[in-house]
């Protein structure tokens, strides 16, 4: 008997993407970052950052609730007990990103290795793709944006790029007790929303949106 021809599929490795997803409207985006309890209540009272908040170093903003939620450990981690919502202009976010260099030579972006050296240890923004991550922690095969904002441009972000900065920490706590719980569905709802932030071809390429 004579077997029938069997049709063999190659399957090629699903690629990671790369894509910003975010809360935001026509005007602005939020990003997120956690604190220990002086430097938030100061910035949520003051609307920008204040001492003790450091100037002279790189601060890193995500616009990944779910990200910063591993990040934080759901703000259980020593200084980074408060969760801020740190809504920002489109025009700044985007000037940020046009201005960023990734943290890793990609050979689609750099001619080789040196040129992406150059370029790093110029930079004044710093572009990482961490993989995002699902309510109940796991890793996705989507990679989440964060950004680090050097001491060159803090004060320019901070006095220009921010428009409100708000105290999601009683929301943060409330999430995580229903994720101890296993009420993942009760949970979800409450997360705040996010799409697909659409950005110029020109900064697509850039920071490696694949």
């Amino acid at each position: 008997m004579c077997q029938p021809n069997l049709l063999i599929l190659k399957i090629k490795p699903m690629k990671i993407q790369q894509q910003i997803r975010a809360n935001f409207d026509k005007n602005s985006i939020v990003v997120y970052q956690a604190y220990g309890k002086i430097i938030a209540e100061n910035a949520v009272k003051n609307n920008k950052f204040q001492s003790p908040f450091s100037f002279n170093r790189m601060t890193w903003i995500k616009p990944s609730f779910l990200w910063l939620m591993q990040r934080s450990n759901w703000a259980e981690k020593a200084n980074q007990n408060y969760i801020l919502a740190i809504r920002i202009s489109r025009e700044f976010w985007e000037e940020l990103l046009n201005e960023g260099v990734l943290t890793n030579p990609d050979k689609l972006i750099y001619k080789n290795g040196q040129d992406w050296d150059k370029k790093f240890k110029n930079a004044k923004v710093h572009i990482q793709w961490d993989p995002e991550r699902s309510l109940r922690g796991s890793k996705l095969e989507i990679r989440s944006i964060q950004v680090g904002v050097s001491r060159f441009l803090i004060e320019k972000y901070n006095e220009k790029g921010i428009i409100e900065i708000s105290d999601l920490t009683p929301l943060v706590k409330k999430i995580n007790n229903l994720r101890k719980q296993g009420k993942y569905k009760e949970a979800k709802k409450l997360l705040p929303p996010e799409k697909i932030y659409d950005l110029p071809i020109s900064i697509q390429n850039k920071i490696g949106i694949k």
